[in-house]
């Protein structure tokens, strides 16, 4: 038994019947044998609708990698809401999150967090991680999907004076660019380091049916080690790109959203969430039964959001639902249900 163990189990004699872990968070609200979490130190702007949010986590936490991601957890009206994030902070450091306005939780994290504020955590996870030995780069980005390899360039280029990375990334506006200043300064400082901008507001997308534009930008691309993060156009425009010229091995995708149907909905109806005793109407949208359920104020589990972990599976008890990929009715009692990508068609009830 280890000291911390055995400190806690000889405290637990003059607790009984509470935990010493219950007493030691009056203290330290860090402290939790239930729930990892982290108090904010530091919020910065980053551009307009962004910020930067950085915390220290509590006992427990295992340090992240760069590229990866972790579940945040905030309180909103009283509900405890789950979302992904990216961090964006070098491997190894305390961790950070930058976060843009949109969506009910990213706004609620950019308007009111502040120095001080608590915020529950899930361990790092993901396998969007830099290559173990020297390799050139090449980095594709749009909009936030900067966050996770601005931890790999943090990490990266302090630690090697060989690394040789091309970051190409798109944004609207030189406004509207996540970490533009500390990119030019990176940019001076490493001579394997080169950044090129794509403000699409005037130059235009790039175009991957050719690959002139990107010969243009780095003609090198084929020969090295690619990262792609953004919107699902530009990621699914890669791939086609690579898998066409055969590198597609090369490419690695890493996704803030799920590709659905084009007709991604489903018929609506009650949802009864039976073990939390809740119900809710669901109209014939594309909100999913994880949607539906978080407003409901029901503890959905969670991962991903995307389809990816099966993090969020619930029985299905009753009804049938809708899978917003590929179309497919679920309708067997007793399935699992991937609640982050399914949508109910009718009356459902899930053992949640």
């Amino acid at each position: 038994m280890g000291a911390r163990s055995f400190a806690l189990s000889a405290a637990s004699v003059f607790t009984t019947p509470a935990r010493p872990q219950d007493f030691l968070r009056l203290v330290n609200p860090l402290s939790s044998a239930r729930q990892l979490r982290g108090v904010v130190t530091s919020v910065t702007p980053e551009c307009a609708g962004s910020v930067t949010i950085a915390f220290r986590p509590g006992h427990g936490w295992q340090a992240h990698e760069a590229g990866q991601y972790a579940r945040i957890g905030v309180e909103i009206d009283g509900v405890r809401q789950w979302r992904s994030y990216s961090l964006s902070a070098p491997a190894g450091q305390d961790p950070a999150i930058t976060v843009t306005s949109v969506g009910r939780v990213s706004r609620h994290l950019v308007e009111h967090t502040k120095v001080g504020d608590i915020v529950f955590l899930a361990p790092p996870q993901g396998d969007f991680l830099l290559p173990t030995g020297p390799r050139p780069l090449l980095m594709l980005t749009a909009g936030s999907g900067i966050t996770p390899v601005m931890s790999m360039i943090r990490t990266l280029l302090p630690r090697r004076a060989d690394a040789d990375v091309v970051l190409i990334h798109s944004s609207r506006t030189p406004e509207d660019t996540l970490f533009r200043s500390e990119l030019a300064m990176l940019d001076a400082d490493h001579d394997g380091f080169h950044v090129v901008h794509r403000h699409t507001g005037t130059d235009g997308r790039i175009d991957f049916t050719t690959p002139t534009d990107l010969e243009q930008l780095c003609p090198d691309w084929r020969s090295r080690k690619t990262y792609v993060c953004g919107p699902a156009e530009l990621l699914d425009d890669a791939t086609l790109m690579w898998r066409q010229h055969h590198v597609e091995d090369a490419l690695s995708v890493e996704r803030f959203e799920t590709a659905l149907l084009t007709d991604a909905s489903g018929t609506g109806g009650r949802v009864v969430f039976e073990k939390s005793d809740k119900e809710a109407d669901a109209d014939g949208s594309s909100t999913t039964l994880l949607e539906i359920g978080e407003e409901a104020g029901v503890l959905m589990p969670h991962g991903c959001r995307m389809g990816i972990c099966r993090s969020c599976l619930v029985p299905l008890r009753a009804g049938q639902v809708k899978d917003l990929r590929t179309g497919e009715i679920r309708s067997d009692e007793g399935d699992l249900i991937q609640t982050c990508i399914s949508a109910p068609a009718g009356p459902v009830h899930l053992d949640v």
